[in-house]
């Protein structure tokens, strides 16, 4: 068992300032080094088209693409390297677990996935110029593993294969463009039918109406479905599942099972943060470990978030910090039971 941390960033202002500012705290960050060390260990294989990236980055938004602008004068790189490492656009993803569970007015949902991967920044961005202000951990800097935008669209991700991949966005990428673009749940299916997507995944959306969907995506087409408990493979799309699927069919059959018996967001908070309910996994050398619980309260524009196992949250008004107020809590703590590097952290973490 090991403490870990994840940083609390807030900004306001333009896009631009925003990459600018990142690019500095990255510099000399623990988090750049292990990319370095990756990179030379698992090549890409393939090249990144500058203007192919960028006529696809700025389709959905100009924003995001300033802030790359912004990382790269910052960090004094090439574009090409930027996009390799930020993009979001034609980039691989592991496969990895997590699992969603939606109440009348909450959405708590368990990142499973490799330490090594993880960089420990949890963002609040309110943008000037354009898009929708966001809160949530980020992923590949300019990613977001989940998360709220200020209208209370909520939105997280689950893995179900990333075999025969496509020109497109990885996971983390699509789901801040929806976030800083969409104000509810039809919005946010819109958008996912016009992203391009590279891999398979589900996206499980909530807004304040209490409606909440699955987007089953792939690079082959997107089916819709009302639902509130997800794991990790398609019930429509079957044709694009993986063979292997009993432990995500279990933690399906958990969930539906104590769904009745689930009375508050407390209650379901628990049953996937505790670790001996059966959600959350230990398994990280297997791609698959619970690294975090998020909650996310659209109605008032409250969010939990606890690293590790059987943890009381950490609780941040997001709506109180869109009014102007600075966020007191500057750093989360928790604890993991695995002796795996994580990239923020540790040396050696590639």
């Amino acid at each position: 068992m090991r403490q870990i941390y994840s940083d609390v960033i807030t900004f306001r202002g333009s896009y631009y300032a925003f990459g600018f500012f990142q690019g500095e705290r990255l510099q000399d960050s623990l988090i750049i080094h292990n990319r370095k060390k990756q990179k030379r260990i698992r090549k890409p294989r393939f090249s990144i088209d500058v203007q192919e990236a960028k006529h696809w980055i700025t389709a959905f938004s100009e924003g995001v693409w300033e802030e790359l602008i912004g990382l790269q004068d910052s960090l004094k790189w090439p574009m090409e390297e930027v996009l390799a490492e930020f993009g979001g656009y034609r980039l691989d993803y592991v496969r990895s677990g997590c699992s969603i569970m939606i109440g009348d007015d909450y959405f708590v949902r368990n990142y499973d996935y490799m330490p090594k991967t993880y960089e420990g920044r949890y963002v609040l961005f309110q943008p000037e110029d354009q898009g929708m202000a966001t809160i949530g951990p980020g992923q590949r800097i300019t990613g977001r593993m989940d998360g709220m935008n200020e209208a209370g669209l909520v939105i997280g991700y689950n893995f179900t294969h990333r075999k025969k991949p496509k020109d497109g966005f990885i996971c983390c990428m699509i789901a801040r463009l929806v976030l800083e673009s969409s104000r509810n749940c039809d919005e946010a299916i819109e958008r996912l039918r016009e992203i391009p997507h590279r891999h398979s995944f589900s996206y499980i959306i909530f807004d304040r109406s209490g409606a909440s969907y699955v987007i089953e995506a792939s690079p082959r087409g997107t089916e819709v479905r009302k639902a509130n408990l997800c794991t990790n493979h398609f019930e429509i799309m079957t044709e694009e599942n993986r063979h292997h699927l009993e432990d995500s069919y279990k933690r399906m059959e958990i969930l539906k099972g104590n769904q009745p018996y689930i009375l508050s967001a407390k209650d379901a908070f628990r049953l996937l943060n505790e670790t001996d309910r059966g959600i959350f996994s230990k398994q990280y050398r297997n791609w698959a470990g619970t690294i975090h619980t998020s909650a996310y309260f659209p109605g008032n524009l409250q969010a939990w978030f606890a690293l590790g196992g059987d943890a009381e949250p950490y609780e941040i008004n997001f709506g109180d910090w869109l009014d102007g107020n600075e966020v007191s809590i500057k750093r989360f703590y928790g604890s993991v039971d695995t002796d795996i590097p994580f990239a923020h952290m540790d040396e050696k973490a590639y």
